[in-house]
């Protein structure tokens, strides 16, 4: 029966997203070509909160705690497990006065409107997995960038989402490159949760009345730990909240 209930609100959900897709795509190209990074940068921040309303056609809700927990005025390496593509506009919204770029497959940056256009823009690393040197000096490059401008990154470590929830082993190269390139940084585990169930029936229709969490663990300063520290103790916070 839930599912029966479901079918119209997930056509109104993917019509809603899709326009807020179309329209956005329009507005950051005139944002960025007339007003630049900031400029941009807006819009962005405004797309991606329309991306979340949509959710909440869905009986979507959102929970955040531990944000008084972030350092300001330093870089920030967020460190976060992957569930779902609904992953990264919750994020994104929520954490856009750090201007957080993200590490992403080569493929997301194109074809996908608004999505490719910030991921291109916006100042996010675009990696190809089959060509580790060109993954590395784009990570590095994205490192030396949120250093100087005291941005954030955020990484998914799993390097694939989780169909169910149940976290992957998290691989360690891509966040080694960062704390290696971004040395005053600090590193900030995310627990993010039940982002999954939106499309635990598969993309049609989608579940309704999901609670996502999203936990901002303590920081932990780069330059204080040796770097298989770090890596053990940011995985074993994230994966210490994940509800599986």
């Amino acid at each position: 029966m839930k599912k029966i209930i479901a079918i119209p609100f997930s056509i109104i959900f993917y019509v809603l997203y899709g326009l807020t897709l179309l329209i956005m795509h329009v507005v950051q190209w005139l944002a960025y070509n007339l007003g630049g990074y900031s400029a941009h940068h807006q819009s962005v921040k405004v797309m991606n909160g329309l991306l979340v309303a949509c959710t909440r056609v869905l009986f979507t809700t959102y929970k955040y705690t531990g944000r008084e927990n972030l350092p300001k005025g330093v870089p920030i390496i967020f460190v976060v497990n992957h569930q779902s593509m609904y992953d990264i506009s919750p994020l994104e919204y929520d954490l856009a006065d750090l201007h957080p770029k993200f590490i992403s497959k080569i493929e997301l940056g194109k074809g996908l409107p608004s999505i490719s256009y910030n991921l291109q823009k916006g100042g996010s690393a675009l990696i190809d997995r089959s060509n580790g040197k060109q993954s590395i000096d784009a990570i590095k490059k994205l490192a030396l960038y949120i250093q100087e401008n005291n941005y954030s990154a955020i990484i998914f470590p799993e390097g694939t989402r989780s169909k169910d929830g149940t976290p992957i082993p998290f691989k360690e190269s891509g966040l080694k490159v960062l704390a290696k390139y971004a040395k005053g940084a600090y590193v900030v585990p995310v627990t993010l949760n039940n982002t999954w169930e939106i499309t635990k029936w598969g993309v049609f229709p989608l579940h309704i009345g999901t609670n996502v969490t999203i936990e901002y663990h303590q920081p932990l300063k780069v330059s204080d730990y040796k770097f298989d520290e770090l890596f053990e103790l940011t995985e074993r916070a994230v994966k210490s909240k994940i509800i599986y």
